[in-house]
């Protein structure tokens, strides 16, 4: 068994990871499995892909609960819940209810999502004469008043066992959950803007291409710079970013096939570090998608450790195969804690 990630002391780049788990019955109980072992090897945080209408598990905080039950220390998040199909005050009580359950290891990240293409939900979600964009940020805006404790209304004689008069809240209220709230964001623009508000930013494996030829670290690091000014301005202190990218270390020519046939979805997969490329994302952007890391330990370590974007980050998210079963995924979060860590600490 792999010996813990580590500690976290302060200023230390946390290691965590992100897991597409399915939504049948095996996956989910394996899936839970991994988040089993994920605690044992000592990652920081643990976090679930969320998808509607799809495979991939649509309902994230109930899958997180069960995980809270199962283990100790690892913190539990979303990467990312789609706000466009949310009620803000009912996901208000499901992240504090889950923060109570695991005494205080939420850490969702939220977004937009693929709300640009709303059309093939809207049977399922129901229609809305705002933007996508506005219903984003409306719902994202009433949530964090929920969870800050605005009083949303006064009990009147029909509330049963509460004096009339009595300040009412969104239940349960869970201290210290908004400080762990994380938002999504890609563009310059809209990390700047999670920044005025005081949330995390997670960074995906993909930034908006500009059309300047700029490289995706240089856009990526510019992102994260106009957040961390921006929380800086609005009276937040640095903020926390969390990074994500596909670094897939391997220990024999066997692990290499098999995950050869696993990484990437998008393009052929091959021994050594993939270089970036530029493709279109799911709302139909022009995008830059980052380097795919598959080889040793050791040279997955030296491209993390050169990374500009880690080096300025506060998090490091392993994002695993999106396809493979759970033993698969076992195996590179035991291999990545055991080879390629240590070699990141005294970088971080």
């Amino acid at each position: 068994m792999a010996e813990p990630v580590h500690q976290t002391a302060p200023g230390a780049l946390r290691i965590s990871f992100l897991a597409g788990i399915e939504n049948d019955p095996y996956s989910m109980h394996r899936g839970l499995d991994l988040f089993t072992a994920a605690d044992l090897f000592g990652y920081d945080a643990g976090y679930v892909r969320v998808r509607h209408l799809q495979p991939t598990i649509s309902s994230p905080l109930t899958f997180l609960a069960a995980a809270s039950q199962r283990t100790e220390r690892i913190e539990l998040g979303t990467g990312v819940i789609p706000l466009w199909f949310e009620k803000p005050a009912r996901l208000a009580e499901d992240l504090a209810t889950l923060d109570v359950l695991s005494n205080g290891r939420v850490r969702a990240g939220l977004s937009s999502g693929y709300s640009a293409k709303v059309a093939p939900y809207l049977g399922a979600y129901g229609a809305s004469k705002e933007s996508p964009r506005d219903r984003v940020d409306r719902i994202l805006a009433e949530l964090l008043r929920f969870v800050d404790g605005e009083i949303v209304a006064n009990a009147d004689h029909h509330v049963e066992d509460i004096e009339a008069g009595t300040a009412l809240r969104i239940q349960p209220q869970s201290p210290g959950l908004r400080s762990r709230l994380a938002y999504g964001a890609a563009s310059v623009e809209r990390a700047r803007w999670v920044g005025e508000r005081g949330l995390g930013l997670q960074l995906a494996t993909l930034a908006p291409d500009d059309g300047t030829g700029r490289t995706f670290e240089e856009l990526q690091l510019e992102a994260l710079r106009a957040y961390r000014e921006a929380s800086r301005d609005a009276g937040f202190g640095d903020g926390t970013v969390a990074v994500s990218r596909q670094a897939i270390p391997v220990a024999s020519e066997r692990e290499l096939e098999m995950f050869q046939t696993l990484i990437p979805r998008e393009r052929g997969a091959a021994a050594g570090v993939i270089s970036e490329h530029r493709a279109k994302e799911i709302g139909g952007g022009s995008a830059v998608f980052s380097r795919v890391v598959l080889d040793s330990p050791d040279v997955v370590s030296e491209v993390l450790s050169a990374d500009a974007v880690l080096r300025e980050a506060d998090e490091l998210m392993l994002v695993l195969p999106f396809a493979g079963g759970p033993a698969e995924h076992q195996r590179v979060l035991e291999l990545f804690a055991e080879e390629v860590v240590p070699a990141l600490a005294p970088a971080s």
